[in-house]
């Protein structure tokens, strides 16, 4: 059985879009600015990450995005990558941009379902928050892993948006990284189930 994580970077007041602001949003390139020397740490871990990772789960853009920076990149990072399966979600994709990918063009929420039956191992999700969104959603993610950098963006899209109810994780690590950033980890909290929210509240 896979293990659904998502793993991404996020500003304190929860922004992920354009981090390394090569996307035009005027608010772009947090990433750098406010990782400076903690990014040379934050790179081992996402390398450990990356050794133990069964698959990747990917939008179409997110694809596009890495597929156009990470393909001919060399290094051990970028050729661990590379040799990674990925799933990308699209209707539309018929020309994948990077490595080793599988398009899921069905209802998303029943492809991961199967996919989470048919892997072994951790299936981690990059840089993908409308997909993200979808799957925290319908329960179908099991870890969050969360680089916060200290810095707020002030505008931008987030990493959650609305859900039809209250969704709980459980905290199970947090370390500093660097000397700046912080990773947090929670894992669904499977027991505590779905709280809806009471009306008028």
């Amino acid at each position: 059985m896979g293990k659904i994580v998502i793993t991404t970077n996020v500003s304190l007041d929860g922004v992920v879009q354009d981090p390394d602001g090569e996307e035009g949003f005027g608010r772009g390139g947090w990433f750098l600015k406010a990782g400076g020397k903690d990014l040379e740490e934050w790179g081992k871990i996402e390398y450990a990450e990356a050794l133990g990772t069964a698959a990747l789960l990917l939008g179409r853009r997110s694809d596009e995005w890495f597929g156009t920076r990470w393909a001919d990149r060399p290094g051990e990072f970028a050729a661990r990558l590379n040799r990674l399966p990925k799933f990308v979600v699209s209707a539309t994709l018929h020309d994948p941009r990077w490595t080793n990918v599988t398009v899921l063009k069905g209802d998303v929420i029943e492809e991961v379902t199967r996919l989470k039956q048919e892997l072994d191992g951790d299936i981690v999700v990059y840089a993908s928050y409308q997909l993200d969104r979808a799957l925290i959603e319908h329960g179908l993610v099991d870890e969050l892993r969360l680089f916060v950098f200290p810095v707020v963006v002030g505008a931008g899209e987030r990493l959650f948006g609305e859900t039809t109810a209250a969704v709980p994780f459980r905290l199970t690590g947090s370390r500093t990284v660097g000397s700046g950033l912080v990773l947090l980890n929670y894992e669904l909290a499977r027991d505590a189930g779905r709280q809806d929210t009471p009306q008028g509240v």
